[in-house]
């Protein structure tokens, strides 16, 4: 499954979800770091990748879009160091992929 990680999060994440098995790209990467999130939700559909982020936003362009792409994970953690973001993210990852596998489009995580 390809990710895409939007600019309120680290790189970092990206770095260890391609290193996981899971080939992703920060917005940053992409030169969208202070894209729109209508610009970033294009780049998702338009690669197949499903949107990481900490943005109400993009879990309200989820619900209102009757398109099957793209997926949302919309993280639910406050402000965290990423050392403390990624011990939290890792235990969760098996239960999002499945929750996507399964044709979830908008998996909120808290």
């Amino acid at each position: 499954m390809r990710f895409l990680v939007d600019s309120q999060l680290p790189p970092a994440l990206a770095r260890w979800l391609t290193a996981a098995g899971h080939p992703s790209e920060h917005v940053a990467d992409v030169a969208m770091a202070a894209a729109s999130d209508q610009s970033v939700w294009e780049y998702a559909v338009r690669t197949g990748a499903v949107i990481i982020s900490k943005d109400q936003d993009f879990a309200v362009l989820r619900i209102m879009s009757d398109a099957p792409t793209p997926g949302v994970v919309w993280l639910r953690i406050g402000n965290s160091r990423r050392v403390e973001l990624l011990r939290w993210f890792e235990p969760l990852l098996p239960a999002i992929l499945v929750a996507l596998g399964e044709g979830t489009r908008l998996v909120e995580v808290e």
